[in-house]
């Protein structure tokens, strides 16, 4: 026997996204292909060359990694170099051509140090830089894209929001009281003794 109102249902949930979806199916079918072509290579070959591969990749990426790591530092320090000597002699400073492609390059060292042939040739792909500019060209269409769609809106009023509603759905209402520093006592506060 029940009294009362009824407990409301709780609100539609909305769609899962296509990446949420395919994202883990993508990535177990990577792992299975990846697993399967070091099988066959070693089938080919020998063990050994499979483990030189992969060896092979890491070293390879590893020194990607650095490199690119050391010229994007490079690059930084030039640029606060020059923004420091711009604002003394009031010139703007000029964009350089290649400070661009860092992320790219790390990426491409990253796929070659994940052990599997398919993520090496993809990262020895991300190390040309006809394919770097391509693939950079593309993200900055998708995001400027991206936020183009985006409601408007500010960062803090979706922080506000965020922080306004409690996980199961609820609002909390607040309220802030703030003491003028007029109101305070003039007498200073005894030490605080042991």
């Amino acid at each position: 026997m029940t009294t009362g109102a009824q407990t409301p249902r709780s609100p539609a949930r909305p769609p899962r996204s296509r990446l949420r979806t395919f994202l883990p199916l993508g990535v177990a079918a990577w792992l299975v292909l990846e697993i399967w072509l070091l099988t066959v290579v070693a089938g080919a070959s020998s063990g050994f060359v499979v483990f030189l591969l992969l060896v092979a990749g890491v070293v390879l990426g590893s020194v990607v990694i650095k490199a690119a790591g050391r010229r994007a530092f490079r690059n930084l320090t030039q640029t606060l170099d020059q923004q420091q000597s711009a604002t003394r002699s009031a010139i703007p400073p000029e964009a350089r051509p290649n400070s661009e492609g860092n992320g790219l390059m790390m990426l491409g060292g990253l796929l070659l140090i994940l052990p599997g042939l398919i993520s090496d040739a993809l990262g020895l792909l991300l190390l040309l830089p006809p394919v770097q500019k391509a693939v950079s060209r593309y993200a900055q269409r998708t995001v400027e894209r991206k936020l183009r769609e985006a409601t408007p809106g500010t960062l803090g009023g979706a922080f506000h929001q965020a922080r306004m509603h409690c996980p199961d759905g609820k609002v909390v209402q607040g309220e802030v009281i703030r003491d003028d520093p007029d109101d305070a006592p003039q007498d200073p506060r005894p030490p605080l003794t042991r």
